[in-house]
């Protein structure tokens, strides 16, 4: 519904690319897919969880990949025919799924489980060492003496 021009921002700013791209996927048709519903918390003060409903498929159905920067967990049901007896009415959506998640730097997939119809994966923002902030230390300007006393004597 809502479109915004970019271009200003391309011709002032230098390594944002990846940023804009997001933001023209947000916008795009992709953005107003539903399924299967899922939510976002937060954990920790580090820590996330995805938690996606698939009723009706089991693990073997579920393939999730991570990517670089992007999650990625597809869901495809097998056809199931030795099924006794037949469907009158079928409401829990069996149809396969694509739902992308763009991550930020450093985070990471710890693990995935699949509980009561929910699938849950695990992620955690490890900030390397070299990125974190540190204290750099001020040294106190001392004044260095010169002794002037062992030159006279020489």
């Amino acid at each position: 519904m809502r479109n915004y021009d970019l271009s200003p921002l391309y011709r002032s700013t230098v390594g944002f690319d990846r940023l804009f791209s997001m933001l023209d996927q947000m916008s795009g048709p992709d953005s107003a897919a539903s399924y299967p519903p899922y939510n976002i918390e937060r954990t920790g003060e580090n820590a996330y969880r995805i938690s996606i409903a698939v009723a009706g498929f089991t693990d073997q159905d579920i393939a999730i990949e991570a990517k670089e920067n992007a999650l990625t967990v597809r869901g495809e049901k097998k056809a199931q025919e030795d099924r006794p007896g037949e469907v009158l009415y079928q409401g829990i959506a069996a149809r396969s799924f694509e739902r992308r998640f763009q991550l930020a730097d450093y985070v990471q997939v710890t693990g995935a489980s699949l509980e009561n119809g929910l699938l849950h994966i695990d992620l955690v923002r490890e900030i390397p060492e070299a990125k974190k902030p540190r204290l750099i230390p001020i040294n106190a300007g001392s004044k260095t003496v010169i002794d002037t006393t062992a030159k006279a004597a020489a």
